[in-house]
Parts: structure tokens; sequence; C-alpha cells
């Protein structure tokens, strides 16, 4: 099974950016960055 599947399956959560991957190195920085544009402090 894959990851997301096993995660599932153990009560996880599953949520998603859409279909791009992201590296771990660089998801934390663009979540944020998201996040950050939707609560309007890029203005």
């Amino acid at each position: 099974a894959s990851e997301v599947e096993q995660a599932s399956a153990a009560g996880w959560q599953v949520v998603s950016l859409g279909a791009r991957i992201l590296r771990a190195e660089t998801a934390a920085i663009s979540g944020l960055a998201v996040l950050m544009d939707r609560l309007g402090q890029f203005e």
C-alpha cells in the first residue's frame, strides 16, 4: 500500500497542496508562504 493509504488507514487526516510534490526541505516554507498569502500578510 502507498504511504497515503497507510496513513489514512492509521487514522491520519490526509491533506494535499495539489498535484505538486514538494521536497521536505522546501515544503514547510512553501506551505507557510501560502498561509501568509491567504491571511493577507504580504500586503
